[in-house]
């Protein structure tokens, strides 16, 4: 297994796309203070999905695992992953350097076995990361990528995996149905409703929490595909992507790549044999 230095941190120049401005608005003292409270208020189901995506992995706690982080956040993910697999390393990648600093923070010991890489992970081959992984992770990131941008990336993920190698994604989508979609988002208001209980002045009625959703995905360039989309551009790429879990908007997917390990069947006698 290839070693990784001690916390290290590359910076790359962004250009200020839709998903460039999803990053300069992570990279704000104020939202990157507010991030995890508002995670656990607008996303009560984010440790569900991360649980999820990790015990799907079919690798031995003591396996020597080789694993990237896209969109690593405050490493809330990142923490999970490498307390499951205590001989992994890890390439977290993100885009606010001041997102990485809590990631540090959260990591603690467990740092040691990490690479903080600021980055635009759209262009995973720029970041100087490892050749090859047996993991790629995601969660709550990938929905800032256009479709075009989300193939381009998935295609580099899956030429990275090992043989045996997964990519597990947990994430947004938006609903084939407009009707549909609407009766999600209304749930989703009353959820957030329910959770701040009149605490936060952000939420105090549907019409103040319906304006902030909207100025804060604009400002973070929020652009979820439907669920069909997202499995059509992971197999696409050579992943066999299927769904592990889902709940309205929000999803857990992944799989393989295409170098499958061999499968080894149990071998059947012949005629002659009996």
């Amino acid at each position: 297994m290839m070693s990784l230095a001690p916390v290290a941190s590359k910076r790359k120049e962004l250009t200020m796309d839709t998903a460039a401005r999803g990053i300069a608005a992570y990279d704000l003292p104020g939202r990157v203070a507010a991030y995890d409270a508002d995670m656990d208020l607008m996303h009560p189901n984010r440790a569900r999905m991360v649980e999820v995506a990790l015990e799907v992995l079919p690798f031995q706690r003591d396996a020597e695992l080789r694993a990237i982080d896209l969109g690593t956040g405050t490493g809330f993910l990142a923490r999970r992953f490498l307390e499951r697999f205590p001989a992994a390393t890890l390439s977290a990648v993100d885009g606010a350097a001041a997102m990485l600093d809590l990631a540090r923070g959260r990591l603690g010991p467990l740092a040691s076995r990490v690479e903080l890489v600021v980055g635009d992970f759209r262009r995973l081959d720029e970041l100087g990361l490892p050749p090859e992984a047996d993991v790629v992770l995601s969660s709550f990131a990938l929905h800032h990528l256009t479709a075009d941008e989300k193939r381009r990336l998935l295609r580099e993920v899956a030429s990275r995996l090992t043989a045996g190698g997964w990519f597990v994604n947990a994430d947004l989508v938006v609903s084939e149905s407009a009707e549909l979609e609407s009766r999600i988002q209304a749930l989703r208001v009353e959820g957030i409703l329910l959770r701040a209980a009149g605490r936060d002045p952000r939420f105090v009625d549907v019409s103040a929490t319906r304006a902030w959703l909207e100025q804060m995905e604009a400002a973070e360039g929020d652009q979820p595909l439907t669920l069909a989309s997202d499995l059509g551009l992971a197999r696409e790429a050579g992943l066999h992507a299927e769904v592990l879990w889902k709940e309205h908007r929000e999803v857990v997917w992944g799989g393989p790549g295409a170098r499958l390990s061999p499968l080894r069947l149990p071998e059947v006698p012949c005629e002659d044999d009996i």
